[in-house]
């Protein structure tokens, strides 16, 4: 059966008190995760939408032969974009249950839960002069509590806004500690509940990114003309994770520590006026308090905070709410493309989660009533505070992505183009390899000896065919190497300045120099120097040789084979068996004290450090191993594919001739062009349209609304839930091509099927919305 893998990078916006609404849509996600995996291990799906998502995997899997595998493997948020996205990767890397976050977020997220015990106002005349905003925002007739918000529980919202008003006044009501704690609770309850399987197939990578502001921000050095090096206060962070989805040292399979993902969830949600700046102190209060250790507490700061922990006051950091200036981090889950293994076939998304597009803060009029922003020829220019709040708030959130899109449109571009180039020079390349090992090798047994003896022959020819070129593909590698050695170097020594790095980097060049690395002719690249230090050091060309033999494998034998043909699977595990031996050498985990010892004194002795990680690698021994497993499972492919994946194996130096300087040094690990989808309420109208004005409450009192009453909480939730599945079905079924698609009528059904089955799930949990479930199955009909 041919497989495709939908694999789903996240980007989730900020929203403030729609982070409810979001936790409805990531928990879909999560269900979709979970129904793929069981659909792909043979046991049946569990209850609600989950069961749904299996069914039209089967029905996709009948109509069009493609067995679809669903791989949410990038996330990126801010905010409560942010938490959202910590929550979920936990759950995907871990198989731990979202269930418990749902109790939490519908019980926690509320005025009375996070005031800090000191905003409380002492008695009713506290701030007696806020009465008549109190008055204003909740008690005129038809006012926005009046009219959204259901006649039984108008007196509580009325109530918790008084209380959040006539809180302290030039200090953040919500307590800092409260919340920090609340997070604790949060991972703990999701650890603790029953747990099933990780929900990315073993050794394929989860990332995370979420974003932080430094209030105070931090030095960073520039290299210049003149004046040589000037410094900048840096005010953006991102704090990322990885998980390479294996257990290491006998251990479970986790992501990371709890107080990590909690410092992460914390500093990324700090809003500001509304919850005190993150601190480390704040979250060792809270792990003191409650006895708890946090053993990755120093390694983790070094890593979040590196240039406040080399300067030993990461303890002083400040740290604000991620959308301050990057709330839609498309960037950090662009960058994370670079690294992700390409098993078979991918249809790459980008899914954009936006619970509020071209909503802006609310506006009131004299009389404290909402307004739309006026327009025309005669509308004022802006005033002196909305210039101010605009500027400090409105802007920076709300600046488009068309920037983001015209990237992912760029990176899009450049793999049709190669893809291109590459089926254009396969035949030639072939026939070259041919020529020059003869026609009769794929008759042999390969065995690792002649593997190693036709690839230095492949190899030869290439550089030969090359003529002139070759220089300039070996110079361009050779600058990749060197630049990787540099990064590699400098991050373990510790160092920081720029000054500093561009000092490693002229001691590698004079150490490579020193030994003639550099002196490549038009001859080959035979010379010893050269051949030696590839040898010893590109382990860029071996990863990018093995992903573009798995590329090959998917697009061939894995297209025509039997389901489940042994040689196939023994030639696809193969190959990413080899892959990881030369993958865990990228890592800087991998390199011990001794590779960190001489890092250190790169300035004066590159060429001891150089040897150091060379001696770490053994890129030898780690050769002769994967040309032993390549060789067994070149052996039991029949000759018709032997010879595909042979050609393809020995040709890529003539491939990798041809293309890296078209990709300037850089790797294209998924050969997919990308697609962008968005998930919001303007996009979701089979059951109401109107987008989030006829749908959210969270939106109400400048999109606080959800933190005043359970009901706009379990309002939110179930419409994120909704407009979740409608959206994600979508995206499924849009990964076959348009000729085998489902067609309209049988997604409507589909449609309805889990519409309905998420309505019979949370009825029960969801009981002050009972009149709006009511009113949504007559909808859905």
């Amino acid at each position: 059966m041919k497989e495709r893998e939908l694999r789903l990078a996240l980007v989730c916006y900020g929203g403030i008190s729609l982070a409810i609404y979001m936790h409805g849509i990531t928990k879909e996600v999560w269900h979709l995760a979970r129904a793929s995996r069981a659909f792909h291990d043979g046991v049946p799906a569990s209850g609600g939408s989950e069961a749904v998502y299996a069914q039209v995997l089967a029905a996709m899997e009948a109509a069009s032969g493609v067995r679809l595998r669903v791989m949410p493997d990038i996330i990126a948020g801010a905010s409560a974009g942010g938490i959202n996205g910590i929550f979920l990767a936990q759950a995907i890397e871990t198989g731990q249950s979202l269930e418990p976050l749902t109790t939490m977020w519908l019980d926690n997220a509320d005025v009375d839960r996070l005031l800090d015990p000191d905003a409380r106002p002492a008695r009713a005349m506290t701030k007696f002069w806020a009465t008549p905003l109190v008055w204003m925002a909740a008690r005129r007739p038809g006012d926005a509590v009046e009219r959204t918000v259901a006649p039984d529980t108008r007196e509580e919202v009325r109530m918790k806004l008084s209380r959040f008003i006539r809180s302290r006044w030039f200090e953040p009501p919500f307590g800092g500690e409260i919340f920090s704690a609340m997070l604790v609770d949060a991972f703990d309850a999701m650890a603790a509940a029953e747990k099933g399987q990780p929900l990315l197939p073993e050794g394929h990578p989860l990332d995370l990114f979420v974003t932080v502001t430094d209030f105070e921000g931090h030095p960073q050095s520039l290299n210049l003309n003149s004046p040589a090096q000037v410094i900048e206060t840096e005010h953006r962070l991102s704090i990322g994770f990885k998980a390479r989805g294996r257990s290491q040292d006998g251990r479970e399979r986790g992501f990371a520590d709890a107080a990590e993902l909690v410092f992460a969830a914390r500093a990324t949600a700090s809003f500001p006026g509304a919850f005190p700046p993150f601190t480390v102190r704040e979250l060792d209060r809270v792990l003191k308090r409650r006895r708890r250790g946090w053993p990755t507490r120093d390694a983790f700061l070094a890593r979040a905070l590196p240039r406040h922990a080399a300067r030993g006051t990461a303890e002083d950091a400040v740290l604000i709410d991620g959308s301050v200036l990057a709330n839609a981090p498309f960037a950090q889950a662009i960058g994370a493309l670079k690294n992700r293994p390409s098993r078979r076939e991918v249809d790459r998304r980008f899914v954009y989660i936006d619970p509020k597009p071209g909503h802006r803060s609310i506006r009131l009029n004299k009389e404290g009533e909402q307004q739309d922003a006026p327009t025309g020829e005669d509308a004022p220019l802006p005033g002196f505070f909305r210039t101010i709040f605009g500027a400090l708030s409105d802007i920076p959130r709300e600046q488009p992505i068309r920037d983001n899109l015209e990237a992912i449109d760029r990176h899009s571009a450049g793999i049709r183009r190669m893809r291109r180039i590459l089926d254009a020079l396969r035949p030639g390349i072939e026939a070259d390899v041919e020529s020059a090992i003869g026609r009769m090798l794929f008759l042999d047994r390969p065995t690792p000896a002649r593997l190693s003896a036709w690839r230095g022959k492949a190899q030869q020819r290439a550089a030969s065919a090359a003529d002139f070129a070759y220089p300039a593909y070996g110079h361009l590698k050779l600058s990749g190497i060197v630049e990787s050695l540099c990064s590699l170097l400098f991050r373990l020594s510790g160092e920081e300045s720029a000054m500093m790095r561009e000092s490693y980097r002229q001691a590698i060049w004079a150490a490579i120099r020193a030994e003639g690395a550099d002196q490549l002719s038009d001859d080959g690249g035979s010379a010893s120097a050269p051949v030696a230090f590839f040898r010893a050091h590109d382990l860029a060309f071996r990863i990018r040789r093995l992903r573009y033999l798995a590329r090959r494998l998917a697009d061939t034998l894995e297209l025509e084979a039997e389901a489940d043909d042994p040689a196939v699977l023994a030639m696809h595990d193969a190959i990413y068996g080899a892959l990881s031996l030369y993958a865990e050498c990228e890592d800087s985990e991998f390199h011990g004290a001794e590779v960190i010892a001489a890092a250190k004194s790169v300035p004066t002795d590159a060429a001891a450090a150089m040897e150091a990680v060379a001696q770490a690698r053994g890129l030898k021994a780690r050769d002769e191993a994967a040309d032993l497993m390549l060789a067994e499972a070149f052996a039991g492919l029949p000759k018709g594919g032997r010879r595909t994946m042979l050609l393809a194996y020995l040709g890529f130096p003539f491939t990798d001739i041809a293309t890296l300087p078209l990709l300037q040094g850089d790797t294209l690990d998924e050969y997919d062009p990308v697609k962008v989808d968005r998930i919001s309420p303007e996009d979701c109208s089979a059951i109401r349209g109107g987008g989030a004005s006829a749908t959210l409450k969270g939106i109400e009192f400048n999109n606080f609304g959800a933190f005043f009453s359970r009901v706009y909480r379990e309002n939110d939730y179930l419409w994120g839930r909704l407009h979740g599945v409608e959206r994600l079905l979508d995206i499924v079924i849009s990964a076959m091509p348009a000729a085998s698609r489902l067609s309209p009528e049988a997604l409507a059904d589909y449609r309805r099927a889990a519409f309905l089955a998420i309505l019979d799930e949370e009825e029960s949990r969801l009981p002050h919305v009972a009149d709006l479930i009511a009113s949504l199955r007559e909808e859905i009909g």
